[in-house]
């Protein structure tokens, strides 16, 4: 993540990982979500957290879901069903569930069947925010396989190239795969210039927008740095930004992730319908395709061929997708989680409200 998304020393307060669990825990069954899930949703927020990625993490997902809950746009009870089914594939309706909540049962389904078909895919529609993709790919990873995720939610923020009206979500991917002795290969993005959740962490910092992020409300490029704007005063832009610099790839690419999220599961148009679609989660056997030793080998030695090659003039290292996210779940889980007082402040307000017990600072 950019050091402008990071909390500035001065706002920080570092939390154990243990607290802030039990109190998100605490959270959502206070708003009707069962003990299993309850912690299931929580694990993902603070994976997030640990590993870096706060903009998906407890600092704008708690309030958010809480407002959801309050609203009911969101079911803290679902009761999934299968619509559709096959040996390798899956589609469910979610009865309304938020994404940390079916997203995880539905890794583990497309892994189990991988494990016995070689590979494997899950398609899930009427769900909520599923907390950003990388959580899920790595739940293969970490089983020794590979992982792939993408969602069509947020619908109609980001503007086609050339388009002055948004038509698609940040709509993003993630995949993952492991290794045997190096850090496991973790890509996770959204197909815009920016994350949007990462907006919001900005205009928790006090961090500009940089030139060809978002465009203004006619759906034409800001090209110079400006303060965060307020929502709905912008759109986003495909990552590329600007034709010339190959925006149409990442509106390509969006768009895929809406055709294999929204239409191939039955859901129908995202952007039609105005209202967040579904995601897809999908699970790949390495030893049905090659021997499973000699592909933790080759990884390692790819990823160390990687951070061997010498930095460019003014960097210190190259990386790859992955490996400070595993850097910096090491050194949280030792030193704590640095978030933004504003978000401690939140959480305690809240607690105070609903009677549950708050040891944060």
């Amino acid at each position: 993540m950019l050091e402008r998304f990071k909390v500035p020393e001065k706002d920080r307060v570092y939390v154990p990982q243990e607290r802030m669990r039990a109190v998100t825990e605490a959270i959502f069954r206070h708003n009707g979500v069962s003990e299993e899930f309850a912690e299931v949703s929580t694990d993902v927020l603070m994976k997030n957290d640990l590993r870096g990625n706060e903009s998906h993490g407890v600092s704008n997902g708690m309030r958010r879901y809480v407002r959801e809950y309050g609203n009911e746009t969101i079911n803290p009870t679902p009761e999934y069903k299968i619509v559709r089914e096959s040996k390798t594939t899956m589609t469910i309706d979610a009865d309304g569930a938020l994404g940390t909540h079916i997203g995880p049962w539905a890794m583990q389904q497309a892994i189990d069947r991988a494990k016995e078909f070689g590979m494997a895919a899950v398609a899930v529609i009427n769900s909520g925010h599923l907390a950003g993709c990388g959580y899920y790919a790595m739940m293969a990873a970490e089983q020794g396989m590979i992982g792939h995720c993408m969602t069509a939610g947020n619908t109609l923020s980001t503007v086609p190239t050339f388009g002055s009206r948004p038509v698609m979500g940040t709509n993003p991917v993630a995949w993952a795969a492991p290794a045997r002795k190096m850090p496991p290969f973790l890509f996770d993005i959204a197909t815009t210039q920016v994350a949007g959740n990462k907006l919001g962490l900005a205009r928790r910092t006090g961090a500009k927008v940089e030139p060809g992020w978002i465009t203004d409300a006619e759906g034409t490029p800001i090209m110079e740095p400006v303060d965060t704007p307020p929502p709905g005063e912008y759109f986003m832009l495909p990552f590329g930004g600007t034709r010339e610099n190959g925006s149409h790839k990442g509106y390509g690419l969006a768009l895929m992730n809406e055709i294999i999220c929204n239409e191939l599961s039955g859901f129908g148009p995202g952007p039609v319908h105005g209202i967040p679609g579904g995601h897809f989660f999908q699970a790949y056997d390495i030893e049905a395709f090659t021997d499973t030793e000699k592909f933790m080998d080759d990884m390692d030695s790819l990823l160390q061929y990687i951070v061997d090659v010498p930095p460019a003039k003014g960097h210190e290292r190259v990386l790859y997708a992955g490996l400070k996210e595993d850097e910096e779940e090491k050194e949280r889980l030792e030193r704590g989680i640095p978030y933004h007082f504003e978000v401690i402040d939140w959480y305690e307000s809240y607690c105070a409200e609903a009677g549950i017990d708050c040891d944060l600072r």
